[in-house]
């Protein structure tokens, strides 16, 4: 009788658990389909399905970091309500008025005007400038990174921020905590004790614990007083094209203007929030430099909103005339595929570039398995020739651009911390769009038929690396 009773409770124990889980995956789940299949297996896999789901299917990477920043909030009014002014209203397409609201909606923040960005391709252009800025700084040296990999480059930036610190200078290195495992050796770890002040973004480690992996600070930023530098390139001789044939193609960008203030504040955002001290904003100094209209996006796990991902769609949405993407990872969500898909097919010449020689040879099989349904409604995709391309670029209509560390795919899109920034300039989308031209004009299409073509295998293949493309 005993027994019977005991089987009777356990059972009703199982069953309550799966119930749990549906409950959870039911009021969690953005995607209908990841909350449909782990509601089948919960009630399928009786205690199995709950565990599973408890092990794979929770997203503590969110909620983790929900939790962070609730603990986190900076206490300085400023960085909550930035001192950037609205803009006049000018003389634009109403259209290109709505892709400006757009990111004021989802940011609250205004663009700021009398900026002028210059594009610099790879290490070898890149660097000697931040060098040089980082040698000539007199109050500040900012530097934030996802990658600072021991080698010549680390040593110059190195031995430039000691001596910025010896000549008193403020100066702060913040290396992302995951990142900082692509370097055997730590390069960073010796400038404390020359004045320079580092940080790690959440390294994993056992006491106390903490095993975020998921959670990269995957943001790149260099501030030098009143000049700066963003983009996608990391700290690595990886970068340099001089003498070599294998090397990470990328582009940088030297910023100067008042874009300067908004990327002084977002490093003083992930420095508190990394240390818990948030330095108070100084005055918006910084004075007009050219004609182009910015605004910087910061976008991270942890809020309902995605903010890139709705900005990314809104102005695609937006697009009347052309779309040029350039990115190292396309592994989009389906809300961006049926914006790239609704463009072509209402006649906007819609093309992106990819690497023909990917770093991570997964990515590029699952990126076949989704390319179908663009090249049928009229996207044109192309395979930039080796070497490896980082580049992450996106223009629209000749008038909007986007640059920063972003990649189109879930990991940075759900996952990372990234900075991206919104460029209203016909000037310099022009000569964006005219360098992903020039890219193109060197590639190779890539068509139905042939993916068509491939092999049973190969087609297997990249499915069951798109089923983990979320992961990826």
């Amino acid at each position: 009788m005993i027994i019977g009773v005991l089987e009777t409770l356990v059972l009703i124990g199982v069953h309550v658990l799966s119930w749990v889980a549906v409950c959870h995956a039911l009021l969690t789940k953005h995607d209908p389909r990841a909350a449909l299949g782990w509601t089948v297996t919960a009630l399928l896999l009786p205690l199995v399905g709950p565990l599973l789901y408890a092990t794979f299917g929770i997203s503590r990477a969110e909620s983790h970091a929900s939790r962070m920043m609730r603990q986190q909030q900076p206490l300085e009014p400023d960085y909550a309500h930035p001192p950037f002014p609205e803009l006049p209203p000018e003389d634009v397409p109403e259209y290109i008025i709505s892709m400006e609201r757009i990111g004021r909606r989802l940011t609250e923040q205004h663009l700021c005007s009398g900026n002028s960005l210059t594009p610099l391709h790879n290490g070898d252009e890149a660097y000697p400038a931040m060098l040089k800025a980082i040698r000539e700084a007199k109050e500040q040296v900012f530097l934030c990174t996802y990658i600072f990999n021991a080698g010549k480059t680390a040593t110059d930036f190195g031995n430039a921020m000691a001596e910025a610190a010896e000549r008193g200078v403020d100066v702060r290195l913040l290396v992302d905590g995951i990142g900082m495992l692509y370097s055997w050796r730590k390069p960073w770890k010796k400038l404390a004790e020359r004045g320079v002040n580092v940080a790690m973004f959440l390294p994993p480690r056992l006491f106390p614990p903490n095993f975020s992996i998921n959670l990269r600070n995957h943001r790149k930023m260099l501030v030098c007083d009143n000049t700066a530098f963003t983009g996608g390139m990391n700290i690595s001789d990886d970068n340099i094209s001089a003498g070599k044939t294998k090397y990470v193609q990328d582009v940088h960008f030297h910023c100067q203007g008042p874009i300067v203030d908004q990327l002084r504040r977002a490093f003083l955002l992930n420095w508190g929030f990394c240390t818990g001290r948030y330095t108070p904003l100084p005055p918006a100094s910084t004075l007009p430099a050219g004609e182009s209209r910015c605004r910087i996006i910061m976008d991270g796990p942890g809020s309902e909103a995605d903010v890139l991902n709705d900005i990314y769609c809104g102005v695609i949405n937006a697009a009347r005339q052309s779309v040029r993407i350039m990115t190292p990872y396309f592994l989009p969500s389906h809300g961006f595929v049926s914006a790239l898909r609704s463009a072509a097919q209402r006649g906007v010449d819609v093309q992106v570039v990819l690497p023909a020689k990917n770093n991570l040879f997964y990515v590029h099989w699952a990126q076949f398995r989704l390319l179908p349904t663009l090249l049928e409604a009229g996207v044109r995709v192309w395979y930039q020739p080796p070497p490896f391309a980082h580049t992450k670029l996106l223009t629209v209509d000749y008038y909007y651009s986007q640059i920063g560390s972003a990649n189109l795919d879930t990991r940075s899109l759900r996952l990372n911390f990234e900075l991206n920034m919104e460029i209203f300039d016909t000037s310099f989308c022009g000569e964006v769009a005219g360098y992903i031209d020039q890219v193109i004009g060197k590639s190779r299409e890539i068509t139905a038929e042939e993916l068509k073509n491939l092999s049973l295998p190969a087609k297997l293949r990249n499915a069951g690396c798109w089923i983990f493309s979320p992961y990826l």
